[in-house]
């Protein structure tokens, strides 16, 4: 029996939902309905009573649940003894990242962390992939979430996100087609990263289609790029969490070839990391202590 799908029917059963459920656990409702079922299956009953207001454990469900809460407890135990051996009652974890990944990633990853050890600090510092690269040198962060792929072997790297590129395009009176052409975006002026690795993405993409931008400005915050965007002074291509939130008015489309950047978190190569940081990495990844079930 998977403890994870006793946790997440506990969960349920708490908030009297699915999706409220898998906003607190921080996975998707497909997930949370995917456990309950494996666990009806395995069990041959049905523990909940789903309907128009909610989901309630069923007279079966209410019994099932008192040893589900045994069990969790059992767990928690279990896990507290096992974080003692690896050292998980104290540290520290450092974090530096880009700031879009700081803003719209790491807070939920980093509240789930601090839930599960409250005890381990954690630091986040906002900075550029380059800075971020030096202050991984420097040993001043354990880790740092950058674009991948990146050209220097001192560090580990492993994907932990995708982010597609988007056009913002002004507020127009005419309709705008659903999917774009190259000869429709160069009909615009744009508005870029002023020295950006997006910059050099964008560029180089739009390149290989045998095209160029116009550039009517160089700014260097994406929010700047996005009030621009909102005020008709142009158009714009930013990952899409770089131009989060989106005011009301400019249009969104994807690129006519799509274009992705990839996230990663990176650390140094051949440095024996603490317990700590190896607990957080794991978060970031998906496995160990964090592993989806």
């Amino acid at each position: 029996m998977n403890v994870e799908h006793l946790r997440i029917l506990r969960m349920v059963v708490d908030q009297g939902s699915f999706s409220t459920a898998a906003l607190k656990l921080d996975i998707s409702q497909s997930a949370v309905s995917r456990a309950i079922a494996s666990l009806e299956n395995e069990l041959g009953v049905s523990l909940l009573t789903r309907g128009r207001f909610g989901a309630y454990p069923t007279l079966i469900g209410e019994r099932v649940l008192r040893h589900v809460d045994t069990i969790l407890q059992a767990r928690e135990h279990l896990d507290h003894e096992v974080n003692l051996a690896k050292g998980l009652q104290g540290g520290r974890v450092r974090i530096a990242s880009f700031r879009s990944a700081a803003t719209h990633l790491l807070p939920p990853k980093i509240a789930r962390f601090c839930q599960r050890f409250p005890d381990i600090e954690v630091s986040l510092t906002e900075a550029d992939p380059i800075s971020i690269e030096q202050a991984l040198r420097e040993g001043r962060v354990d880790m740092g979430l950058v674009p991948l792929p990146r050209s220097s072997e001192d560090f580990d790297t492993w994907e932990i996100a995708r982010d597609e590129f988007v056009v913002l395009l002004p507020p127009s009176p005419q309709p705008i087609p659903e999917k774009l052409t190259w000869s429709e975006l160069s009909t615009y002026s744009f508005i870029l990263y002023n020295y950006a690795e997006c910059t050099s993405a964008v560029r180089n993409h739009w390149a290989q289609w045998g095209q160029a931008p116009k550039v009517a400005y160089e700014v260097k915050e994406d929010s700047t790029i996005v009030s621009l965007v909102a005020q008709g002074l142009g158009a714009a291509i930013l990952p899409r969490l770089a131009a989060l939130p989106i005011p009301a008015g400019i249009t969104v489309r994807s690129l006519p070839v799509p274009l992705e950047r990839v996230i990663g978190v990176a650390t140094v190569t051949n440095v024996l990391q603490p317990p700590a940081v190896f607990a957080f990495l794991d978060l970031l990844r998906g496995t160990g202590l964090f592993a989806s079930h």
